[in-house]
């Protein structure tokens, strides 16, 4: 047995630990993955060498360097419990994804396009739990299947908002409601916080989470970034600091895409 470790630079994301899962559960000689992701660390117990390990996880561009590889001789202790952590990943799914449905909505009814934008990014955490809890015992060819479908719909509708960004930057359009972009990016953050909790909790008995991990979590900051837009867009009465905010969102999103597409390959 070997235990190896990754620091892998982009794993900043609950979802993130579900797409490295996802693309390594075809690796027969894993034995056990213990994800550290306040530290930015995997630590990997297997059979055979790492190499084809470090490639797959190459393959997300995530930015993965290893850190060591050394034998392990004692036992692996599976903390694990499937249950608990399919009952998680099935509340955070339901509510990434109704956030997704309550940003959408009140993102085209105050105009917000960055509100719009965190939509997407609910709706991109929603893609990754869902091929997480379905994916679970299918055939290779169709959890590829799965996620290349759900990737090229993410990114379609990623194209779609840099489109309508665009349209509005050349528009004459009136200002978005920044009461509302702040209201409900407030309680996007809250879910959002919420849904950490819950999964940090799944693998600690700690009731707490560390703040390390909150405030590097692409969900906490893109929730400051619209709040922040809604600030601005009361203080300067433009429309511009939500635009900028709804590009960057959109950016973000669409690089998620990509990295879904790439556990289809």
């Amino acid at each position: 047995m070997k235990k190896t470790t990754f620091k892998i630079s982009g794993m900043d994301c609950p979802s993130e630990e579900q797409m490295i899962r996802m693309k390594l559960a075809e690796q027969a000689n894993i034995r056990s993955l213990d994800f550290d992701i306040p530290g930015r660390r995997l630590t990997v117990y297997h059979t055979d060498d790492y190499q084809q390990i470090h490639r797959e996880l190459d393959s997300l561009k995530l930015g993965t360097s290893l850190v060591d590889s050394v034998p392990h001789k004692g036992s692996i202790s599976d903390n694990s419990n499937t249950k608990l952590e399919r009952k998680i990943l099935w509340y955070v799914l339901l509510i990434n994804f109704a956030f997704f449905v309550i940003e959408l909505t009140t993102g085209f009814i105050s105009g917000s396009m960055g509100l719009v934008a965190d939509s997407l990014d609910m709706l991109a955490d929603s893609i990754v739990y869902a091929l997480a809890l379905f994916a679970v015992g299918g055939t290779l060819t169709l959890k590829k299947n799965i996620a290349k479908a759900a990737g090229y719909f993410q990114l379609l509708l990623a194209m779609l908002g840099f489109s309508e960004v665009i349209r509005r930057f050349i528009r004459i359009d009136e200002v978005p409601d920044f009461k509302t972009m702040i209201i409900v990016s407030v309680l996007a953050l809250f879910a959002n916080v919420y849904c950490l909790f819950l999964l940090r909790k799944s693998k600690s008995k700690e009731a707490h989470m560390q703040a390390t991990m909150i405030f590097t979590s692409n969900d906490i900051v893109i929730n400051l970034g619209v709040i922040l837009a809604g600030v601005l867009v009361f203080i300067t009465n433009t429309k511009y600091p939500d635009l900028i905010v709804g590009t960057a969102v959109f950016f973000i999103v669409a690089r998620g895409a990509i990295k879904i597409l790439k556990l289809s390959k």
